[in-house]
């Protein structure tokens, strides 16, 4: 699969990438000096030719980002190793992905939220057509995105409103009934500008 060595290409190169920066944030406020609850999300990939990346629609009862699209994840438990662990658990709780169906390529970059969370991407190839099921307390739907559209830069969005007195800015991806927004979309869009660059690499040109 061409995408696997796309993949870790572009986790594993070193390079100098625009990184995304926390868009919940208002410009003219700093990152929180922390410290951080570490937390790790699952970015997996279908292993087929035109590959996709999974989302859940998180509960519509839950307390915070109820209804929103994210991918699975949370913050790090006690028994957890570490983040890798950590992602991989909750995937399967949130909408049973078998920890031994992901091969885990790499993580992306670490995104600090000003919720106080520091959140380690860890992306993963998955099989195709995998049975995965919701959790009812956590997920109210599972979905799939193809990965061509969430790398197009024509499909993303940038958007900057005033918000309380201040300026929010944010990423937003729309697929069929679905919104991507907020972290989960400039995670998206980290991972992006890696693979942009990492494939500019390859090409021979500057990243």
């Amino acid at each position: 699969m061409i995408w696997r060595d796309r993949l870790s290409a572009a986790l594993h190169t070193e390079f100098d990438a625009e990184q995304v920066q926390d868009f919940f944030l208002y410009k003219d406020r700093p990152v929180p000096a922390g410290p951080f609850t570490p937390a790790a999300v699952l970015i997996a990939v279908t292993d087929r030719p035109d590959p996709g990346m999974i989302f859940t629609l998180r509960h519509a009862g839950l307390r915070a980002h109820a209804g929103q699209v994210a991918f699975p994840g949370g913050r790090l438990d006690p028994e957890d190793r570490d983040a890798v662990d950590a992602a991989l658990r909750e995937a399967h709780e949130e909408i049973a992905l078998p920890r031994e169906a992901v091969e885990v390529i790499g993580r992306s970059d670490r995104f600090r939220t000003g919720t106080g969370f520091e959140i380690e991407p860890i992306v993963g190839i998955v099989p195709p057509d995998l049975v995965l099921r919701p959790s009812e307390a956590e997920v109210d739907a599972i979905f799939e995105v193809p990965l061509d559209f969430l790398l197009d830069p024509a499909n993303r969005a940038y958007h900057t409103v005033d918000w309380e007195g201040g300026v929010r800015s944010y990423y937003e991806f729309l697929w069929q009934e679905h919104r991507i927004w907020g972290v989960t979309a400039a995670m998206l869009v980290n991972l992006a500008k890696r693979i942009e660059a990492a494939d500019a690499l390859v090409r021979g040109d500057q990243p």
